[in-house]
């Protein structure tokens, strides 16, 4: 758990007065008197947060706040003066603070702040940390994500399964990324190199599923929802099966165990298929992997609009793992691009507007990720969109939006 606090100030009965307020908090707090001697204490994998008097002799909490961005840019810095106004705090926040205090503050501001800069560290660093297994490590590693037990353990089937390079069930809850995962075992097997067909089992004839068994014949075929296959291309599938090829994936968001009980699925298929079984975790049991999971959308949503990943507050972060997501990571990738592009929270915040206010944010939405496509050319995200150039200047008028704010270098 990161709890460091690193307390600059050139007064030493202050050092002493709110060092002590930290520790009361359970911090572990390195004090400091001075900018040269906190210097070397700065840099990307601090594992904590920095607490500076602005006014002390030589270089300034200013200067200290300038050098900790140029170390890491994502170290939370809380500015303390005790000579404090609306200028030196306009310019505190501009120049990238985390916060601003003016001395005298009290132990619940002082203790709450440095505890949302804390969380915000902690996010940044566990984010960091798992990147870099993505980077070096497995397909496993860098496309399913999680820091949690039950996101290891998928990680660690996921593995089985394409080590075995046998046939596969994977089932989850709707949302859940099946396919992905599918993609993500014929990548870890000795099959990576060759083809990955993906088919929907729905409507699937059997004259097209022996084009798409030969066409994945040395490689991986997965079938997305195989309990709506037919019966007909349930034994056909048999048969293939039999006579070698492809290394099948099955998907499933439904109860295959209760079809075949049913009648409705074929249980020699299914048995076949159950032997190396990959089953998903709905976020719901693993609400720790939300910071994860939602920072990384955020990226990606800000990448395809074209604009600067907005920063997710720990409060924000917080309401998220608190509510349920019954459509798992599709819904949390969905309010990622909402968060981006300033659209409605939650679901339920969307669910409470009217007809025409959802259709504004909509529209919103679209306009600027049409911006964000053309690096902030309005002329060509008009054409893009089919509008008359006055159109398409009103409506960004209507919506507050600017196209220069979405340029890119």
């Amino acid at each position: 758990m990161i709890s460091t606090v690193l307390l600059v100030d050139d007064d030493a009965a202050v050092r002493e007065a709110l060092g002590q307020t930290l520790e009361l908090a359970d911090h572990t707090v390195i004090t400091a008197g001075s900018f040269v001697e906190a210097k070397d204490r700065i840099g990307s994998g601090f594992e904590g947060v920095i607490l500076s008097d602005v006014r002390m002799p030589g270089r300034d909490g200013f200067h200290l706040l300038a050098y900790a961005q140029e170390q890491d840019r994502d170290l939370p810095v809380i500015l303390l003066t005790g000579e404090g106004d609306i200028p030196m705090a306009v310019r505190a926040m501009g120049a990238g603070a985390f916060g601003f205090l003016e001395k005298p503050c009290s132990t619940a501001e002082l203790t709450a702040i440095v505890a949302r800069a804390l969380a915000a560290r902690r996010l940044v660093l566990e984010d960091r940390a798992l990147r870099v297994v993505r980077e070096k490590g497995d397909p496993a590693s860098r496309m399913i994500f999680g820091a949690s037990k039950a996101a290891e353990e998928m990680r660690g089937r996921v593995r089985v399964a394409a080590r075995a390079g046998a046939d596969v069930l994977i089932s989850g809850g709707p949302g859940s990324g099946v396919s992905k995962v599918a993609e993500v075992i014929h990548l870890s097997g000795a099959r990576a190199k060759a083809p990955f067909e993906k088919r929907a089992a729905s409507g699937l004839a059997r004259e097209g599923l022996a084009r798409v068994w030969e066409a994945s014949r040395d490689g991986t075929l997965f079938l997305d929802e195989i309990g709506a296959a037919s019966g007909d291309v349930q034994l056909a599938l048999l048969d293939l099966m039999e006579q070698g090829g492809p290394v099948l994936i099955g998907g499933s968001t439904e109860d295959l165990a209760g079809r075949v009980a049913e009648g409705g699925f074929s249980a020699d298929l299914f048995y076949r298929l159950e032997v190396c079984r990959v089953r998903i975790p709905t976020l719901d049991e693993r609400p720790e992997d939300i910071p994860v999971l939602f920072s990384h959308y955020v990226a990606q949503a800000a990448e395809q609009a074209g604009v600067p990943a907005p920063v997710v507050s720990p409060d924000h972060m917080a309401g998220l793992m608190a509510q349920r997501w019954p459509g798992n990571a599709r819904s949390l990738m969905s309010a990622a691009m909402r968060f981006v592009l300033g659209m409605p929270e939650d679901l339920a915040k969307a669910q409470d507007l009217g007809l025409a206010e959802q259709m504004a944010q909509v529209e919103k939405m679209l306009l600027a990720a049409a911006l964000g496509r053309h690096n902030g050319k309005a002329v060509d995200a008009a054409r893009a969109l089919k509008l008359p150039r006055k159109t398409f200047y009103d409506k960004l008028a209507k919506h507050g939006l600017k196209p220069e704010a979405f340029k890119r270098g």
